[in-house]
């Protein structure tokens, strides 16, 4: 099933069960669609089976939302603790869609507690007490675990799951993989059909005995091993540390939820020279979680960290937020820079997570599909390292396997029933319907943000202004550096001339440009700090990415 089809299958206010391989636009799919209910006036509730999925799309966890906690077992003493809570009323009684992220992660007696919950808040014996529930995950990856290690029954095991009949979506696309060799062993692992033609495209990405470069992350199965590393590959730095401490705001419960959530750490230790990773989505700043860096300095006067993306990119980190939010209002809320040193990162961790290279050690791999989320983060077998391995890397588990074929299967018997109802016509009155039945209105209220575009705008029609480069940062608010990358992408598209930038740069750079461009020859422009060392830092990063944007082969 493609993204556009679950799209249309959503829309119908149907329960949908969203789920496709690792890089298949699951996240994508369901943003586009919160998106698309916000515009028709439809606010729905965001949540995720654990701290840190709930951080990645601005939501809280299932257990905070619903008020069950950390609770096991909903007791009739606890069901009326919850129903008896006026905000978590008023919070459930309200909501028209409920989107629960990572269902994979998520117990099947959890699920049920959550059903049973919304049933008592709303007085309605309908499932989730009637509202639209829109759950996304593989269940190809980590499974759920409950306390002390327990195993838990998934969630399509529960009663609720079965009272709730999703509609299945298995998107079918891929956008994170195009090495067909990757994509085959990841086939062959999540059909339990591998062999030792697969093992052998793996372990001949065995490792041993060949220097991998310091900026390749590691990824292992235990945190004992990343805090080591880490910390062990900082020490060795001879350069100053700089320290930032998170702040935060709201509630106490809210907040420690959002802090074991976040990846970036409450103390964040840097220093120049450090291997770092983006724990946050920035597109209009040119950066992702998983964006792999070097710190090459600190900002003066803001003391923010610039680094060097592999890509080469100087992009100044400033603290970011990760809040929870509900009806548009912020309730809780933490503040950091958005980075985590990344010499290492567990497996777990790394869910979500696109990457051009990694190292991982799979050897001491303890839980299914462990090593299937470590396998599918890089985007072919060319930046995969093996340190170590075991058959258990490749092993999920054999109930997924089971019911895999059934989700594939339904998916495409409701691919084929709602192409069909379109045909109709009776898929656009179904979607009518369930704006008008949730609340919301047929005619769209556009969401006003920035768009990538429009800062880029706003730079272009300074320099049209005859602003000089220092202006232009100080009236748009922006780093030297987000200028000139702005200036690189305006000349790429045409908005701009060099002439026009060129005008608007010191006369001392200016003058200094045939000589930058020489070393930009000779070491090649992507990668800044080793034009900076052959000119032996006469230019800043600055005025060498200012240079980069009028530079031409």
């Amino acid at each position: 099933m493609t993204q556009g089809e679950a799209l249309a299958i959503l829309k119908t206010g149907a329960n949908v069960f969203l789920t496709g391989s690792p890089g298949s636009g699951k996240s994508h799919t369901v943003n586009t669609y919160v998106a698309w209910l916000k515009e028709h006036g439809i606010e729905p509730a965001i949540t995720a089976s654990t701290g840190i999925a709930a951080t990645h799309i601005h939501g809280q966890t299932i257990h905070s939302w619903s008020g069950i906690g950390v609770a096991e077992h909903l007791s009739p003493e606890l069901l009326d603790r919850v129903s008896s809570k006026e905000y978590i009323v008023k919070r459930i009684q309200k909501t028209p869609v409920l989107v629960i992220d990572e269902i994979s992660m998520l117990s099947g007696t959890t699920l049920s507690m959550v059903d049973a919950v919304c049933r008592e808040v709303r007085h309605s014996e309908r499932p989730f007490g009637g509202m639209q529930v829109v759950l996304v995950g593989d269940f190809f990856q980590l499974p759920p675990i409950g306390r002390r290690g327990a195993q838990t029954h998934f969630a399509f095991e529960s009663e609720a799951w079965r009272a709730l009949n999703p509609i299945i979506c298995y998107l079918s696309d891929q956008y994170r993989q195009e090495d067909s060799v990757l994509l085959d062993v990841l086939g062959a692992i999540r059909s339990g059909s591998w062999d030792h033609t697969h093992v052998s495209h793996i372990t001949n990405r065995e490792s041993e005995g060949v220097d991998i470069e310091d900026d390749v992350p590691r990824l292992y199965t235990h945190n004992e091993d990343v805090e080591r590393l880490n910390a062990e590959k900082l020490a060795k730095l001879s350069t100053p540390s700089r320290t930032f401490a998170m702040s935060e705001t709201g509630g106490p419960v809210l907040v420690e939820g959002l802090k074991r959530g976040c990846l970036s750490p409450e103390t964040l230790v840097l220093k120049e020279g450090a291997l770092v990773m983006c724990t946050k989505n920035n597109p209009i700043l040119g950066y992702a979680n998983g964006t792999l860096g070097r710190v090459v300095k600190f900002e003066a006067g803001t003391n923010y960290p610039v680094i060097e993306t592999v890509a080469g990119d100087l992009i100044t980190i400033a603290p970011a937020d990760w809040a929870v939010e509900e009806d548009g209002r912020v309730r809780a809320k933490i503040t950091q820079v958005p980075l985590r040193l990344a010499w290492a990162i567990t497996i777990h961790k790394s869910q979500g997570m696109s990457m051009d290279q990694a190292a991982m050690d799979l050897s001491r791999v303890f839980e299914y599909g462990q090593g299937y989320v470590a396998l599918s983060r890089v985007r072919s077998l060319a930046g995969l390292h093996l340190l170590g391995w075991s058959e258990a890397a490749l092993t999920v588990h054999p109930e997924v396997v089971r019911v895999n074929a059934q989700l594939e299967k339904a998916s495409e018997e409701a691919r084929g029933a709602f192409a069909a109802l379109s045909d109709t016509g009776e898929l656009a009155e179904m979607e009518e319907n369930f704006i008008r039945a949730s609340g919301g209105t047929l005619e769209v209220q556009r969401i006003q943000k920035k768009s990538k575009a429009s800062t880029y705008d706003e730079t272009r029609d300074l320099v049209k202004e005859g602003k000089n480069v220092e202006e232009i940062c100080t009236l748009r608010g922006r780093t030297l550096g987000t200028i000139a990358d702005h200036l690189e992408k305006l000349i790429a598209s045409n908005a701009l001339t060099r002439e026009e930038v060129l005008d608007a740069y010191p006369e001392d750079l200016r003058a200094d440009l045939p000589k930058i461009f020489t070393a930009f020859k000779k070491k090649g422009s992507a990668q800044l700090a080793a034009v900076h060392t052959f000119l032996k830092g006469a230019h800043s990063y600055d005025d060498l990415k200012l240079a980069r944007a009028v530079y031409s082969d």
